[in-house]
């Protein structure tokens, strides 16, 4: 019975950490793609004209 429930808990473990992980794969690619449009923006301000 207490076999059982180590496996189930390592099985959670390793599948929260993988799930950490491309969480934070995906901030970071959002968070650098953010910078590049900000950037972008900010560079290209200077042609606007109303």
């Amino acid at each position: 019975m207490n076999e059982k429930a180590y496996k189930t808990m390592g099985l959670t473990g390793a599948a929260n950490i993988a799930i950490g992980i491309v969480v934070m794969v995906i901030g970071v690619a959002a968070g650098v793609v953010a910078v590049i449009g900000g950037a972008r923006l900010l560079k290209n301000r200077e042609g606007l004209m109303f």
